[in-house]
């Protein structure tokens, strides 16, 4: 018995500091967050306390919903370029000659600040000097755009650094399940006349699907708060053609000094991405279940 009592002091000894550690830095702020959310603040005078009107306000903020769209936008493209990081790690795993190498070279932009990569890409975007502008000259297109300027193409122009940026990361997480996968039972599928393509489709992939929804989750959850490069290269910019629900949040607090607005804005977020967690998961436990019934 004093022995049995020994054993759960000592793991009350070793989880209660990540127990505190834990509400102090996450679920305390998270708290907090939905406080500020009830209150009139600028972030350094009086609070005051106003109920749900931040709440009420911000389910009809035309211009907030507008940056959601731009999030959920930008969580779709993510969610679709999976597939051609799928692609890609297969290709590697494949034992191909310098698969060493292209690992790395995939690897480089997670190495990069996001700063870094949004002036880099700023260079790139450039309307008269920029390399990708001089391509299509060469190719003798005569109107080239004006990549970040134009309402119309300026979301779009910052989702391919966004998804260059986190390519090798999803790409080495595909290629480390992919090289988990038992070697015989590709040997075997070899044996009696399987394909490539076959492989991958029926042994491959089913094998890593339960990696694969993680990768779905972390892609959909980090668009919806993505923030650092869009603001870096555009501001949200122009007009609020690229705001993403991050980048307002940040606006309002910043540059409206309204903290108990955009505190509202923050909690209503977390919640968003609790739900597309959620559905996500609902969504794929049902084609489990639709699998093995």
């Amino acid at each position: 018995m004093d022995k049995v009592m020994s054993n759960k002091s000592m793991i009350a000894i070793y989880v209660i500091p990540s127990l505190f550690l834990l509400l102090a830095l996450i679920y305390m702020p998270i708290m907090m967050t939905g406080y500020y959310g009830l209150m009139k603040w600028d972030g350094v005078g009086k609070m005051s306390f106003i109920g749900l009107h931040n709440y009420a306000e911000l389910l009809k903020d035309k211009l907030f919903w507008g940056s959601a769209k731009h999030s959920f936008l930008l969580a779709i493209f993510s969610t679709i370029s999976l597939l051609g990081y799928l692609v890609v790690a297969l290709v590697l795993s494949a034992n191909i000659r310098g698969a060493n190498f292209f690992r790395k070279i995939y690897l480089i932009p997670m190495l990069l600040s996001s700063v870094a990569i949004a002036q880099l890409w700023l260079k790139i975007f450039h309307p008269t000097n920029g390399v990708l502008n001089a391509i299509l000259t060469s190719l003798g297109v005569t109107h080239t755009p004006e990549w970040l300027s134009n309402p119309s193409i300026v979301l779009y122009a910052i989702f391919l650094p966004i998804l260059w940026q986190y390519a090798g990361f999803y790409i080495l997480i595909y290629y480390a399940a992919l090289k988990n996968v038992p070697t015989s039972l590709i040997e075997a599928a070899r044996i009696d006349g399987a394909s490539p393509w076959r492989i991958a489709v029926s042994i491959r992939v089913p094998l890593i699907a339960e990696v694969m929804k993680v990768t779905v989750v972390l892609a959909v959850v980090g668009s919806l708060k993505y923030f650092d490069l869009i603001y870096v290269m555009t501001g949200g910019g122009p007009n609020g053609s690229s705001e993403v629900m991050a980048s307002y949040m940040y606006r309002k607090a910043f540059k409206g000094y309204d903290f108990g607005y955009a505190s509202a804005i923050g909690f209503f977020l977390l919640l968003i991405c609790l739900v597309a967690t959620w559905l996500i998961r609902k969504a794929t436990a049902a084609k489990d279940d639709i699998q093995y019934s």
